[in-house]
């Protein structure tokens, strides 16, 4: 199992000195993988519901700040060496086919084969308009669609592709990529659209554990998702052994446990044992990639917390 992190994308440590103290910190402790969020745009005023808070606003929508995310993740490959550097995630609809996959192709190549392409089909109606990507009606479809000419594109030496949102013939699309067949897909969510994009798209499934709609956040809650998660599985001949799991523990933790309405703890919060335990309890359910959450109110914040997960938890762990 390895461990990760988010980068900050909006907020006062979006900046290229926070980026640079918690990648470079990040790295140089052993993390494994630094995640980056995806926004283009913040619109002013939002219905769309925000899938990870109970109330379903969205934090921060207020200062409307956010730095691009492949242009984070360039950044990441330029100032980091070993890590490997996370869409997390990235909404495919947010941008042309062939763009995006030029764009991953071309930061996996500079970064000696270091990305990993989280995907999601998107949350919020009101960006996309505002970016005038695909209809938001038609983002799954959409999603599914690019997800399969990313595919054709990096893998193929003469790529053609006809579909009904993105068509290319006669084209040459190199370089492509370092990581081959094609760089790692993770699909973010944790709806049964989403289940079902792993088993048919992914490499590895990667939730977060606190969406209302699908908590994920007790062990027989995640236990039960995986359940359905190799049912699908099953129901598309794919070997469940072939899907990777990571999980996206993206709260941020202060010592405290969180008692959930039904008495149970919320997971990864609480105690250095505590979070040691269910750390414990996913590796055997075969979790093979965990991110926390570290940022605080600033960056010397952050990094002490950082150092403290290193020095309180991850020390414990054979």
């Amino acid at each position: 199992m390895d461990f990760g992190f988010s980068i900050p994308g909006r907020g006062p440590l979006a900046t290229r000195e926070g980026i640079r103290a918690l990648a470079s910190r990040g790295e140089e402790l052993g993390f494994a993988c630094l995640g980056v969020p995806d926004h283009i745009v913040v619109p002013r005023n939002i219905d769309s519901r925000y899938p990870y808070s109970p109330t379903g606003s969205f934090p921060g929508a207020a200062s409307g700040d956010c730095i691009e995310q492949l242009s984070i993740m360039s950044y990441l490959a330029g100032i980091t060496n070993k890590v490997k550097i996370l869409a997390s995630v990235m909404v495919v609809p947010h941008r042309n086919a062939v763009f995006a996959a030029k764009a991953l192709a071309s930061i996996d190549l500079l970064s000696n084969g270091r990305v990993i392409a989280g995907v999601g089909a998107g949350w919020m109606a009101e960006e996309f308009k505002a970016i005038g990507a695909p209809s938001f009606a038609d983002r799954g479809r959409v999603t599914d669609e690019y997800l399969e000419a990313f595919k054709v594109l990096w893998k193929q030496e003469e790529p053609v592709y006809q579909g009904n949102y993105v068509s290319f013939d006669d084209v040459t699309f190199l370089p492509r990529p370092v990581q081959q067949p094609h760089i790692p897909i993770w699909v973010g969510g944790e709806s049964k659209a989403a289940l079902r994009r792993t088993v048919t798209h992914g490499d590895a499934w990667y939730p977060v554990g606190s969406n209302p709609q699908f908590p994920l956040n007790t062990t027989a809650r995640y236990s039960g998702a995986l359940e359905r998660l190799y049912r699908i599985a099953d129901e598309h001949k794919r070997d469940p052994a072939s899907i990777k799991l990571a999980y996206w523990a993206h709260w941020p933790n202060d010592g405290e446990p969180i008692i959930l309405s039904d008495g149970q703890r919320h997971l990864f919060t609480g105690s250095a044992d505590q979070i040691v335990e269910d750390i414990g309890v996913f590796r055997e359910l075969g979790v093979q990639h965990l991110f926390f959450n570290f940022q605080r109110e600033d960056i010397s914040s952050s990094v002490r917390c950082m150092e403290a997960f290193v020095d309180q938890i991850l020390s414990q762990l054979d």
